[in-house]
């Protein structure tokens, strides 16, 4: 049996990280935006005397932790042989939740196979990012679509998600290296800053819900948590001149609307450019 999903990537503009006893509760509270570039996932299962589990990221076999612990969780002890051929279309590291698009790819195409419904794909998914530590509110987020405020953390019914509505062209930069989230959540020196102002941005955005708030807090965010390097706020402020930018959390990269050609052309001495727009949809399984 065979099945192909999609989960777009998504980027936070700035965001509360929410611990709770319990992982279904735990999350984050924020704002952000999810694109069209994301992780495609081929999974082919049959049945098996053990559980078997062979991963390829990029065509490469590959350990990819967070889609196995994700697809352990959906599978429980159940006897059966994977096979994953995730495809990630845009770097990994840089705050564009391809770790979460590829787990959640990974599980809705498993689910599909398997007759399992896609909320318990989201659930293992996310069950497997906070446990990882790659992030907290992507998974939701990717599953949703569009521009989006997450004004409670968790999954459904905890978590509770807005739709900003908006569409139209992203040009994404990568300015740096990869920044782990994992050491950045583990500093408890930068969450407190993270959780002050991600907690001040979202009561602010949902007083004024917009494309423009969105950004304007964003880089409020990027200022007062210092998450951005020289690089990063060099390129924000280039990017600025032709339309909205800001940081993407967490990466060294950044994430612009405006004036999409001026905007490539400024920003193409600072790094490697995507050019992508809105994915309105959210992860979904592919029909062949």
């Amino acid at each position: 049996m065979k099945a192909t999903a999609f989960a777009p990537g998504h980027i936070s503009g700035f965001f509360e990280p929410i611990y709770k006893q319990d992982i279904c509760r735990t999350g984050s509270r924020g704002a952000g935006i999810n694109i069209t570039f994301g992780s495609v996932s081929e999974v082919i299962a049959e049945n098996s005397t053990t559980q078997e589990m062979d991963i390829y990221v990029n065509n490469k076999k590959s350990n990819a932790p967070v889609i196995r612990l994700a697809l352990k969780y959906l599978l429980g002890e159940s006897p059966v042989k994977v096979v994953i051929k995730t495809k990630y279309e845009i770097p990994v590291g840089q705050g564009f939740g391809m770790s979460a698009a590829g787990a959640l790819s990974a599980t809705y195409a498993l689910a599909k196979i398997v007759g399992i419904s896609s909320n318990d794909a989201l659930r293992a998914s996310h069950f497997a990012e906070v446990q990882l530590k790659t992030g907290l509110g992507d998974v939701i987020a990717s599953s949703f679509g569009g521009i989006e405020i997450r004004k409670s953390a968790g999954l459904p019914p905890w978590g509770i998600i807005e739709h900003i509505p908006g569409k139209g062209d992203l040009v994404l930069c990568v300015v740096g290296k990869n920044l782990e989230t994992k050491k950045i959540l583990e500093d408890t020196k930068k969450v407190s800053k993270i959780v002050d102002y991600g907690k001040y941005c979202t009561k602010k955005i949902l007083q004024k819900p917009s494309v423009e708030t969105l950004f304007s807090l964003s880089q409020a965010f990027t200022e007062n948590t210092n998450l951005a390097d020289e690089k990063v706020q060099n390129a924000i402020k280039t990017a600025n001149k032709f339309g909205l930018a800001s940081m993407c959390m967490l990466g060294n990269s950044i994430f612009a609307m405006g004036k999409t050609d001026e905007l490539c052309n400024a920003l193409s001495s600072f790094g490697k450019i995507f050019v992508c727009s809105v994915d309105e949809f959210g992860a979904r399984v592919l029909e062949d």
